[in-house]
């Protein structure tokens, strides 16, 4: 018998095993027989494989996921009702559903499931971009430093956006901050001077303007600086996309695949800007930080308390812990303004702002800056807490303040204090044999009253004596036992006997970690300690910022 009519034969038979309708319906339909060679096939299985004929080879008329799965269904017997198996014949997506015929023969039904395909890929493709966008808003936002936001901005467009992205950063003066990232390689940060036009499309993205489509941009017109170290080809397609900030632009990214790769897609376009809109807010956001990081501690700077040291042989030394842990700053504070020549006076001063926190620390610095202008007239304490008082009263605040002001100056072995009070607790001194005196000085508040009064009392520091400026947030502080009682005037007093002949520094840390032990973990006011001590013997010393002999100073 000829092929011809064998085949002929074999379609009889495939039309007596699977009925006659299979031909005419609208689904293609294959019948292979265990050999691996086409039947027969119907019209709609011809308009799917235009150049499939019966008795060719099924490898040769169908894709190669269809001819293993038959080869392995008429291979394997238990196999045989396996299904449905799916995959792409030309353009469209198919499922394959066997059935079996008589003489080994399978009976390939192809349905095309293009539409749910597509729909199915585009969710998923929805939902991996969602994910990536939470991540990028995720990692962007988890950090403040600039530097190390544009790093992983880069550094994720390149890993799943493009082959290798490059973020532009604003200029700074003539020169822009540039973040390389090659998709696997190492980021690279570098600041230089560039040719923004050279790129087209990046000085309208610098400047928050759309983007320009890539298919408009010539990747062979990219100038060296745009393309990152490592990456290899030549350069297929480009984006060039904003990054858009809170008011002002943040910068613009360029993304870059090789000619090797598939061209961005105006769906990949649209994305890329998305991920853009993640990375420029928190560009900005960390931009913001930085200058507000760096405008609070200039103005932190001018808040915080000095270091102490000797100055015209006469020990100072002070310590300060705010109200809350967390603060650096609050309402007690203390200055010291060494005298131009040993001759003259050093000023110091230490006072207590009604109210805590930065409210209060704003006052204090407005209070120490008046005071330091006031310098010229500090040997007349009245006078310079009169000027102040006024200061207060006319400015919009409503909180007061008490003050103490010691005038100190060295004579041979001794220092000698001037001491006033305005509103404050009496100064303490420790004398070398450990008895400890409290100096009678008294006066009204600063910024209260129309007018201030105010007592001066004067003492003499011999070596080895300490005159103790402190707030009541030292004998407020309320701890103890029992966690309600007071630390007390009486209690600092045995402590200050207990200093007697220490140095300035470690009568203060002595006094303020006894006063911290105290309070434990209860809350409590703003603390602030001064010490002005007499050394014992003489030493070096501070005169205009050079060391010299204390003797000198005598």
């Amino acid at each position: 018998m000829t092929a011809s009519r064998r085949t002929s034969a074999r379609s009889r038979s495939a039309d007596t095993k699977v009925g006659s309708s299979w031909g005419e319906a609208p689904y293609p339909v294959l019948v292979v027989d265990r050999h691996g060679s086409l039947v027969q096939l119907n019209e709609a299985a011809r308009t799917l494989l235009p150049g499939a004929v019966s008795g060719d080879r099924l490898r040769e008329s169908v894709p190669a996921w269809l001819s293993d799965a038959h080869r392995s269904i008429t291979e394997v017997p238990g196999s045989r009702g396996a299904g449905p198996l799916s995959g792409s014949i030309n353009d469209r997506f198919v499922l394959a559903h066997p059935r079996a015929a008589a003489d080994g023969d399978v009976v390939w039904w192809l349905v095309d499931d293009t539409d749910r395909h597509l729909a199915e890929e585009a969710v998923r493709s929805a939902h991996a971009r969602s994910e990536i966008l939470s991540e990028a808003s995720s990692s962007l936002l988890s950090t403040l430093n600039v530097p190390r936001c544009m790093e992983v901005a880069a550094s994720m467009a390149a890993q799943h956006l493009a082959e290798a992205a490059v973020l532009v950063a604003p200029a700074q003066g003539r020169r822009h901050p540039l973040t390389y990232a090659p998709q696997g390689g190492p980021v690279v940060q570098v600041t230089r001077q560039i040719d923004t036009h050279s790129v087209p499309g990046l000085p309208e993205a610098l400047q928050g303007f759309p983007p320009v489509p890539a298919r408009w941009i010539d990747p062979s017109l990219l100038p060296d600086w745009a393309i990152p170290d490592g990456f290899t080809g030549a350069v297929g397609s480009v984006i060039v996309t904003p990054l858009p900030g809170h008011g002002v632009p943040a910068g613009a990214l360029i993304l870059l695949r090789s000619s090797t790769e598939q061209a961005f897609t105006e769906g990949e376009e649209i994305f890329a800007r998305l991920f853009a809109a993640r990375a420029g807010a928190a560009l900005s956001a960390a931009r913001l930080y930085t200058e507000q990081a760096a405008i609070t501690a200039t103005l932190m700077h001018e808040l915080l308390q000095p270091a102490l040291q000797r100055v015209h042989g006469v020990q100072y030394a002070g310590s300060y812990r705010a109200a809350k842990d967390h603060e650096r700053v609050g309402g007690d504070f203390y200055d010291v303004h060494p005298g131009s020549d040993p001759s003259q006076e050093t000023l110091v001063v230490l006072g207590d702002v009604a109210g805590k926190g930065l409210d209060a620390a704003v006052l204090t610095g407005k209070i120490r800056n008046t005071l330091h202008a006031l310098l010229p007239l500090a040997d007349d304490h009245q006078r310079v807490l009169d000027l102040l008082n006024g200061a207060l009263l006319s400015s919009h605040h409503t909180r007061f303040a008490t003050l103490v002001l010691a005038s100190v100056r060295r004579r041979g072995g001794r220092a000698h204090l001037r001491l006033t009070s305005a509103g404050h607790l009496p100064p303490l001194v420790v004398r070398s044999d450990g008895r400890v005196e409290e100096i009678s000085s008294r006066g009204t508040l600063i910024g209260a009253l129309p007018v201030v009064t105010a007592t001066s009392a004067e003492t003499v520091l011999e070596q080895g004596d300490t005159c103790l400026l402190y707030t009541d947030g030292i004998t407020e502080a309320r701890g103890g036992p029992l966690g309600d009682e007071l630390f007390g005037e009486d209690r600092l007093k045995r402590v200050l006997a207990e200093c007697a002949g220490l140095p300035a520094e470690a009568v203060v840390e002595r006094v303020q970690m006894l006063a911290a032990q105290w309070l434990g973990s209860g809350r409590h006011d703003d603390m602030a300690v001064v010490a002005v001590s007499a050394p014992k013997t003489g030493g070096l010393s501070v005169v205009n910022g050079r060391r010299g002999n204390d003797r000198k100073d005598r």
